[in-house]
């Protein structure tokens, strides 16, 4: 069995070693995104309240964030929670979403090289349709392809 653990272990290393060698993507630099990019959340009328209206303080959402954003692109393994729980109680729709994916990919742009930028963007779309995808299920609205969740008015 240890040399089972290991062996996961050593490919988990070498996954996480390719992503930074291919992509700059490090620690460091998931922090410093994730960071600009709640700033620009918490700036924005649109989705900002939104975050506003759940979180009091913002130290802890960013442990998260930086755990999840490093499972996501580094494979890290360091996020353990539930995401679409979260989720699923916001009053959101396709505008936030578009919002969000927005603000994320521009602060991606301006602060990251190139092609770790494409990498965040690309896992950033892929949360974002995963989100509003299981969001609009939970409500008992069931998207085809191409669609867009519109809460009811």
């Amino acid at each position: 069995m240890n040399d089972e653990f290991r062996s996961a272990h050593e490919r988990r290393a070498a996954m996480i070693e390719t992503v930074k060698s291919t992509t700059g993507i490090d620690e460091r630099m998931i922090e410093m995104l994730v960071r600009a990019f709640y700033a620009r959340v918490r700036q924005d009328p649109l989705i900002g309240p939104v975050f506003d209206a759940r979180i009091a303080d913002w130290e802890p959402h960013l442990q998260q964030m930086f755990a999840f954003w490093s499972s996501l692109t580094l494979q890290s393994g360091r996020y353990h929670g539930q995401p679409m729980a979260k989720h699923l109680p916001l009053p959101v729709d396709a505008q936030h979403f578009d919002r969000w994916l927005a603000l994320f990919e521009e602060t991606a742009r301006d602060l990251c090289p190139p092609a770790a930028a494409d990498l965040f963007i690309d896992r950033a779309r892929r949360v974002a349709e995963s989100l509003e995808l299981g969001i609009a299920g939970a409500r008992g609205v069931f998207l085809r392809k191409g669609e867009r969740y519109q809460r009811a008015s």
